[in-house]
């Protein structure tokens, strides 16, 4: 007997996602995007992004139906991002797995986004051993999260402050380069040489470590970078862009992988999976890859195509919940904005 075949709805920022998962495979992973929509105004409108879904959710889901060649009789479950996220948008994507749930007669999971970053990884290498490490890394988050049997999870740590793509998205603002910054400073920085300006690591100094050592700040570096921008161009020199992205990009990467390898070893854990928009920056990647390697723990980042906010996240998440046995979501679900990490399902 096959097993159920979940269809997976996220909204809980620019991206709708809508996903079709049978266990650990993926059918399709259908994405319309409104980022463009918001790229003049610097940053996510959550007005603007709660209408694009409206408008994007009905066809979205056609169009994964059709490419996956099955129809919405042949769903068994229906899952959706309950939160964290923007309440607007959340709000879209509930309303349209409640209405989908009600009208096929199945059963609906409201699931957590940041957690299914890091189980899409399934959908990949496959399922998850007894117990993972975790880093979540994104433009609203930056979590350090011990998972056990994929559905249990503890939160060791998170920022304090920016997380690391807020502060690139700052960053990149402060540089002049177009919204979202991230890629733009990941282009620039091949370029450049990484070791060329030495900005500082936040909260990695031993007074810091005894009480956040799985803790992440990056608002110091950020006003680092902004003084040492500020304080070429008031002497009348060229910033050399290349550098500073290339040196800003390797101390976020520094602090991220070197707290994470320490947690891992301090916890036992043999699995580091790396998941949400941030993973798709190179040097997090090249770096976690080398620190991994040296401490002999394997390392399981998917693919850059599943880094940002998608369906196939949220299908792989509702089957691991179905997989478990573990009970639907009721139909009046509520969307939760700040959704402690700690909580897989509603």
């Amino acid at each position: 007997m096959s097993e159920p075949l979940v269809l997976g709805i996220e909204t809980s920022c620019d991206e709708t996602g809508v996903g079709l998962v049978r266990g650990y495979e993926l059918l399709v992973d259908a994405v319309a995007s409104s980022v463009d929509e918001h790229a003049r105004f610097g940053g996510i409108i959550p007005e603007i992004a709660a209408r694009a879904h409206l408008e994007a959710m009905v066809p979205t889901i056609e169009r994964a139906l059709a490419t996956a060649q099955v129809t919405l009789d042949d769903v068994d479950a229906v899952a959706v991002t309950a939160g964290p996220g923007l309440v607007g948008p959340l709000t879209i994507g509930a309303s349209a797995a409640k209405a989908l749930a009600v009208g096929l007669g199945k059963p609906l999971y409201g699931v957590n986004h940041v957690i299914g970053h890091a189980v899409v990884d399934e959908l990949v290498d496959g399922a998850f051993p007894e117990r993972v490490m975790a880093l979540v890394v994104s433009g609203g988050h930056s979590s350090l999260l011990m998972i056990d049997d994929t559905v249990n999870v503890t939160e060791l740590g998170s920022t304090l402050d920016d997380a690391a793509g807020e502060a690139f998205d700052k960053v990149g603002r402060l540089l002049g380069l177009p919204y979202p910054g991230g890629p733009h400073i990941d282009r620039l920085a091949r370029e450049g040489d990484p070791e060329a300006i030495r900005f500082p690591r936040g909260l990695t100094a031993p007074k810091d470590q005894a009480k956040h050592a799985t803790d992440f700040s990056f608002s110091g570096l950020k006003t680092a970078v902004a003084r040492w921008v500020e304080a070429r161009r008031d002497a009348g020199e060229d910033v050399p862009l290349p550098d500073v992205a290339a040196s800003f990009a390797a101390a976020v990467a520094d602090v991220l992988t070197a707290k994470t390898i320490a947690a891992c070893r301090r916890e036992g854990v043999s699995t580091l999976v790396v998941g949400g928009g941030f993973s798709a920056n190179s040097q997090l990647r090249d770096m976690a890859a080398a620190r991994c390697a040296e401490a002999g723990i394997e390392l399981r980042i998917p693919p850059i195509r599943y880094c940002t906010d998608n369906g196939a996240m949220i299908g792989a998440l509702g089957s691991a919940v179905v997989r478990r046995g573990l009970p639907p979501s009721p139909l009046d679900l509520p969307v939760d904005s700040t959704m402690p990490l700690t909580q897989v399902l509603v």
